[in-house]
């Protein structure tokens, strides 16, 4: 059994049923969602500012790679198209696994191409930070530390306050 932590965004088209459909996609190995937060791009500042939550899942059969599957199935599922030429771009949906752990809690490490665990710039990344805290108020990013701390560092502090809440929005049915 694998528990991961994924990080979802959206900018283009219906941002919210892009997310949402990730959401359905899922259903069966999720525990919980974030709140929606609204963000401006990160990496190409050329492009629409994005929808952004993290979910909390778990599998009893799913190792690493599994949920990388997940994550572009969700990806496929939303249209999402990759622009070799542009990696930081616009998309449909993005799905990054952040981080997964064993039923021990062990966190796992991964290095090869198509996958790096725990996700290589997740603790640059106010906009998976702040929305895991929502559901793991005392989460480490392993390797790096508390989220809190974190999110908190020099390097995050403005872009803390480029996040903006959108309670309005829900990624889950009731």
């Amino acid at each position: 059994m694998t528990r991961a932590v994924l990080s979802l965004g959206s900018n283009l088209g219906d941002r919210l049923a892009h997310l949402r459909t990730a959401v359905a996609g899922l259903r069966d190995v999720l525990l919980v969602a974030s709140g929606v937060y609204e963000t401006p791009p990160w990496g190409d500042p050329d492009q629409p500012a994005y929808l952004n939550a993290v979910l909390l899942v778990e599998d009893g059969t799913a190792g690493p790679r599994d949920w990388l599957v997940r994550a572009r199935a969700a990806e496929t599922a939303a249209g999402r198209v990759r622009d070799p030429e542009r990696r930081f771009g616009p998309r449909s949906l993005d799905v990054d696994v952040v981080a997964v752990w064993t039923a021990e809690g062990t966190p796992l490490v991964v290095d090869d191409p198509e996958l790096t665990l725990p996700h290589p710039r997740a603790h640059l990344r106010a906009f998976v930070l702040r929305p895991w805290i929502d559901i793991q108020p005392y989460g480490q990013l392993p390797g790096h530390g508390w989220l809190t701390d974190l999110l908190t560092s020099e390097p995050l502090a403005s872009d803390v306050l480029d996040l903006r809440p959108r309670p309005d929005l829900r990624i889950e049915s009731d």
